[in-house]
């Protein structure tokens, strides 16, 4: 089993390699600020840093504030930056829930996901005593959470959740799990597919979401995408996996159903660029082929934005 620790110095060819592979990367799931979370990196620092690494384009993540305006206000400001800057929403009490008018805007705005709930996700608050207690928390304590979920007392989808899913349909932008449970998830994905929703994708299935192998098998099958966090499987406090068991995630679903995300930006952790060359390199001990490794940090996630 390869570890961590045994992974070799570095050469000038390997950080070549590293770059010609970075060339048209996309980050889904980049937390740069200003944020609520002490963040590491703002936004237009991710934007240089990612146009630098040749990276296409990149998706502002906040857990609070839907990021469109942010992304756009760049893109004019610097349009003959390579990369181009995204966002979207994530369905947090912030934003009132579970609110179709949230994600009118967001997709009038040209924003590319919405996520369901995180921070404020039932399934979220419940782990709290476990997988999420070391979740980053702001500087001055925040209202508490609402907890919220997209099923009603019957276990079917309420009619928010099913409003939800009609405005991102017409949109044709990205349904994200979120901070959902597996559970939750089968079944909004089910109903999505039946009113049009193309594009969805699971975040960090391992974890706060509860998916096993057969979880992660239903739902690709179902077409829908498994985003690993590359800051689990690099040397950082937020790795959960070793470099094995990461090439084991990835053939579960195959890297035709696997995307790549930093979830980087916060305080205390690689840089969101830093993540992915991490991530490329130990692909590459693991002897994945180019191709693979394009599909993983780029050509999937520009397939859906």
């Amino acid at each position: 089993m390869m570890t961590l620790d045994q992974q070799p110095p570095r050469t000038q060819e390997r950080e070549e390699q590293i770059s010609d592979l970075l060339q048209g990367a996309v980050d889904l799931h980049c937390h740069s600020g200003p944020a609520a979370f002490p963040r590491r990196i703002n936004h237009r620092e991710a934007m240089v840093d990612a146009g630098s690494a040749g990276f296409d384009a990149i998706v502002f993540k906040d857990h609070f504030y839907p990021g469109m305006a942010h992304a756009e206000l760049l893109n004019q400001l610097y349009p003959d930056s390579r990369v181009k800057t995204y966002s979207g929403v994530a369905l947090n009490n912030a934003v009132g829930g579970i609110n179709p008018y949230a994600v009118d805007h967001a997709v009038k705005l040209n924003g590319k996901i919405v996520w369901m709930p995180t921070f404020s996700a039932r399934n979220h608050i419940e782990k709290s005593a476990t997988e999420t207690k070391n979740y980053p928390k702001s500087k001055a304590p925040m209202l508490e959470q609402a907890p919220l979920t997209v099923l009603n007392d019957d276990g079917r989808l309420t009619q928010e959740a099913q409003d939800v899913l009609d405005v991102i349909a017409a949109g044709d932008i990205i349904l994200a799990g979120g901070h959902l449970g597996v559970a939750e998830l089968k079944i909004l994905f089910a109903e999505a597919i039946s009113r049009g929703v193309r594009k969805m994708l699971v975040n960090h299935p391992t974890y706060v979401i509860g998916c096993d192998e057969q979880d992660m098998k239903d739902m690709a099958r179902m077409g829908v995408f498994m985003e690993h966090s590359i800051c689990m499987f690099i040397e950082c406090r937020g790795r959960k996996h070793q470099p094995d068991e990461f090439a084991r995630l990835v053939d579960v679903v195959s890297e035709d159903s696997t995307i790549l995300g930093s979830d980087l930006g916060l305080v205390n952790m690689p840089l969101p660029v830093e993540g992915y060359r991490e991530i490329v390199n130990t692909m590459l001990d693991l002897q994945f082929s180019e191709s693979r490794i394009r599909k993983l940090v780029g050509r999937n996630a520009a397939s859906l934005i």
